[in-house]
């Protein structure tokens, strides 16, 4: 066994026990694909990155990221707690306000910004493409939103490394109330490929933009405490439609409160037409793993 540093972190929180939580393995160099899975499923979190040292010019860290059932090649918060934990860690140091994680999905910069204190840090997602535009009585999605007050916006189908069906809702209320078919959606992310539905609706006299829930239904069926990956590729598909909220292409989404959670995610569109997701995080536990 050898001992590595180990930390738990709560990502897209602005107080500790809102976001969604990681951890963290630091000095992953001797781990096996194996072990680095069987670590996974003993933390039983939703993710559980690995960060090594970098080998790609250019690159601050090299990063892996497990589910307890398997490999991840990318999701956004895990991207964002990891390098909070090596910013923290004193692994990497910023350089003209960016870090540059390598993984799977490539060398993907991220923004490190501070005011007053607080630090917030922004991946800029794989980018997304609409795989498929239907009608809300599309046969193969009706069955999993056949109660749901629509907005205006069609159902799309959305790839950005991960695939996920984005449906407006008519407003806040009818969004936060919603129970989801979770048959009816299993169904639909198994036979088109994708992750599951994200729900989404504008939101009016709040300190958010927009409400958001991602209902994963293709293998593990959850509700997503808070997903920078979802809310990227949404930030895409309403980029593409001039439905952007907020103001100068940034705009900030709340998600997680009907699971126990209250993240809030930022999402910003720069002129390149590329899609930063991030927040703040928050480290809750700082210790050692032995394995």
């Amino acid at each position: 066994m050898t001992t590595r540093r180990f930390l738990q972190l709560d990502v897209f929180a602005p107080r500790p026990g809102t976001g969604n939580p990681l951890a963290v393995v630091l000095d992953a160099e001797g781990l096996d694909d194996a072990a680095m899975q069987a670590i996974a499923r003993w933390t039983r979190l939703p993710e559980t990155t690995f960060v090594f040292a970098p080998t790609a010019p250019g690159s601050s860290y090299r990063i892996r990221m497990f589910a307890p059932q398997k490999e991840v090649p990318f999701a956004g918060h895990p991207s964002v707690g990891s390098a909070h934990a090596a910013l923290e860690c004193g692994l990497a140091a910023p350089v003209e306000g960016l870090l540059v994680q390598d993984g799977i999905a490539g060398q993907l910069p991220l923004r490190v910004d501070e005011h007053d204190g607080v630090r917030s840090i922004a991946i800029r997602t794989p980018r997304a493409a609409v795989a498929e535009i239907v009608d809300a009585d599309d046969a193969r999605l009706r069955p999993a939103i056949a109660s749901w007050a629509l907005g205006a916006l069609p159902p799309v189908l959305m790839d950005g490394g991960r695939r996920w069906w984005l449906v407006e809702l008519a407003d806040e209320a009818a969004l936060r109330t919603l129970a989801p078919d979770w048959d009816a959606i299993a169904t639909l992310a198994e036979a088109t490929g994708a992750m599951g539905v994200f729900a989404h609706a504008r939101a009016s006299g709040q300190p958010y933009d927009l409400a958001v829930r991602a209902f994963v239904g293709n293998g593990h069926r959850f509700e997503d405490a808070a997903s920078g990956a979802a809310n990227a590729v949404l930030a895409a598909w309403l980029d593409e439609r001039n439905a952007l909220p907020g103001s100068g292409k940034r705009y900030t989404a709340s998600q997680g409160r009907e699971v126990g959670h209250d993240a809030l995610l930022e999402l910003r569109i720069d002129e390149q037409g590329e899609v930063w997701s991030g927040g703040q995080v928050q480290t809750v536990i700082r210790g050692t793993i032995d394995w």
